[in-house]
């Protein structure tokens, strides 16, 4: 298999037809290298328009669905990035190339044990991945970008809450089979705008607590 090549395929037909166009993006794909975060009997998947699966049984996202989330957020060097959601490191690398610091939140040890694998293994030292429960209120902080890698049906309020004014927060909202990307940006320190994106399908975020419907 020609892996520049595969990269090149997956560059043109699957990321940039899916309205990802900042140059600066595509170039960080050829940067990054995805099929470093996954398994050899993966490498050559890597480059697909598909969900692999990971080793807890949930799904990696696609790859041009990682791209648009970093489309979107246009990250500054010297912004700190909370991610909710381990999953092999790898988008926690392109958000590392694009920002000063990133910390990770996994609630799975073994995603937490593949993600800061793989993120040693490719030398990337800007980024922390912590064993933890990203929907419990006991996490605090201050961040300047925000991403939810995974679906939910309504965005907790503690999360909003520890995005800097200016501050961006990615999310998907909603239920299966479609939801919302969403993006939250902090104007004050009591204002948030939410901007509707696209519609996508995504894993379910782990841990996320489901809404209750029953009223009386």
């Amino acid at each position: 298999m020609n892996i520049e090549k595969a990269r090149f395929n997956m560059i043109e037909q699957q990321i940039r037809p899916w309205d990802v166009l900042s140059q600066e993006v595509l170039d960080m794909l050829i940067v990054v290298k995805r099929e470093e975060y996954f398994p050899a009997e993966q490498k050559s998947l890597a480059f697909f328009d598909t969900e692999l699966p990971l080793p807890d049984g949930s799904k990696a996202m696609t790859p041009k669905l990682e791209a648009r989330i970093l489309q979107e957020l246009v990250l500054k060097k010297q912004e700190n990035v909370l991610l909710v959601g381990a999953g092999t490191g790898y988008l926690a690398a392109l958000l590392a190339y694009s920002a000063r610091h990133v910390t990770v939140l996994e609630s799975s040890k073994v995603l937490h044990a593949l993600a800061t694998s793989n993120l040693h293994r490719n030398h990337v030292s800007n980024v922390d991945v912590v064993l933890a429960d990203a929907f419990s209120d006991k996490n605090t902080g201050g961040y300047d970008a925000i991403v939810i890698a995974g679906g939910l049906e309504e965005l907790p309020e503690h999360l909003q809450q520890q995005l800097n004014v200016g501050g961006r927060l990615l999310a998907f909202i909603g239920q299966l089979p479609a939801l919302t990307a969403q993006l939250f940006t902090r104007t004050s320190a009591t204002a948030v705008n939410k901007k509707n994106l696209f519609e996508t399908v995504v894993e379910p975020a782990a841990g996320a607590k489901p809404v209750s419907h029953f009223s009386l």
